[in-house]
Parts: structure tokens; sequence; C-alpha cells
């Protein structure tokens, strides 16, 4: 069963971090980009970044770059998103997703997702 789930969101203050992880099974990982994606209340699906199989060529939406660092072990079957500086415009459901698009949202999988609240 082709499965992603999300881990490590929460309620976190302006300025503090957290860390996201995304557990995959199911699947050849190692062989997928993947991607980070989040949807912000009463707002549309925003691609937010993405790493290739290898972990080479990370890649950042403008809103997040510098804050933001995405990772994966493939060893471990798992994607990362680091989120440093949070602001409350990054408080959204935050999902994982494989053989996306590029830099998009039109993807395959999507995870349930894990919730971010930053509180200003």
């Amino acid at each position: 069963q082709v499965q992603l789930v999300e881990s490590g969101g929460g309620l976190v203050h302006a300025g503090g971090s957290l860390r996201l992880s995304c557990a995959a099974s199911g699947f050849i990982f190692s062989s997928q980009y993947m991607t980070w994606v989040r949807q912000a209340p009463g707002k549309g699906l925003e691609w937010v970044s993405s790493i290739y199989s290898d972990g080479s060529n990370p890649d950042y939406a403008d809103s997040v770059k510098g804050r933001f660092t995405i990772s994966r072990d493939n060893a471990k079957h798992t994607l990362y998103l680091q989120m440093n500086s949070l602001k409350s415009e990054d408080t959204a459901m935050y999902y994982c997703a494989k053989s996306c698009v590029q830099r998009g949202t039109r993807c395959q999988l999507k995870g349930q997702g894990t919730q971010v609240t930053v509180s200003s």
C-alpha cells in the first residue's frame, strides 16, 4: 500500500521552529522526486519545496527561501522539512507528496497532512 504519513506539526510562536517528517512506504522512495505543499485556511494549495531523488537540487518557494530546508534520508524512507523563523503566514496544513509536477501542486499522491499553526 502506497502511503505518506506526515508528523511534526504543532503550535509555535512566531520566530520559532518546527521540523516536519514524512514517512513513506509502499514504493521505491529513493527514486522519487518529493515535494512539500501547504494549504492555508480558505486558500488553495501552495507549492513549498521539492527535492530530487538523490537529495540534490533543493528548491523553494520565494515565501520560504532562506527559512525552510528540505532534506531526505533514503535509507529511512523519510522526507523532512526544517522550518525556522516561522511567521503567522506559514500557518497551514502541510502535506508531503510524490510525483508532482515540478514546482507545482498537481501530484500523484499526498499524505493526510500535519497542521502547523504560528501564533503572532
